[in-house]
């Protein structure tokens, strides 16, 4: 028998400029329930992509990172006859934003020596660009599920 769809509560929009993504975001970002300290450090990260790119809407920039680091592919670890296989699955939509937004934090997070709001800055602008370590894990991952291709019959 199915389980009972899980309700899921709605997020509000954040209140600067209203983007519901950014709200999860700054969720994401929430450490500690700490949720003002987490709206200060996103929020000044899009001012400091607002002034390094002149012209540029700060939202665009961080849809088009989101955009360029969620991932199409995964692969799923699934034991059969005793051995584990890395089979190759695709990505739900709210997994791949999911997936976005923990890289974007944890390539952030691994920079030493500036500030969280700085660095945050930093690997948006480079996402949005194809670039940085967000991206390099997205691409590992794609090669990963490439690699194990084979095993593409044991999906369930």
């Amino acid at each position: 028998m199915r389980r009972k769809i899980k309700k899921r509560a709605g997020v509000t929009p954040d209140l600067r400029f209203g983007n519901v993504r950014l709200s999860k975001f700054v969720n994401y970002i929430m450490v500690g329930g700490k949720k003002e300290t987490a709206r200060k450090v996103v929020y000044d990260a899009l001012e400091i992509i607002r002034e390094k790119q002149k012209g540029t809407d700060p939202i665009e920039v961080f849809e088009a990172a989101i955009r360029n680091i969620s991932p199409t592919m995964e692969v799923r670890s699934r034991r059969i006859g005793g051995a584990n296989y890395q089979v190759p699955r695709e990505v739900r939509p709210e997994r791949k934003q999911m997936l976005a937004f923990r890289w974007i934090i944890d390539a952030a997070r691994g920079v030493k020596g500036k500030p969280m709001r700085v660095k945050l800055a930093d690997e948006l602008m480079l996402a949005a660009k194809n670039e940085g370590s967000a991206i390099k894990k997205k691409e590992d991952t794609h090669r990963m599920a490439e690699a194990n291709k084979a095993f593409a019959h044991f999906q369930w």
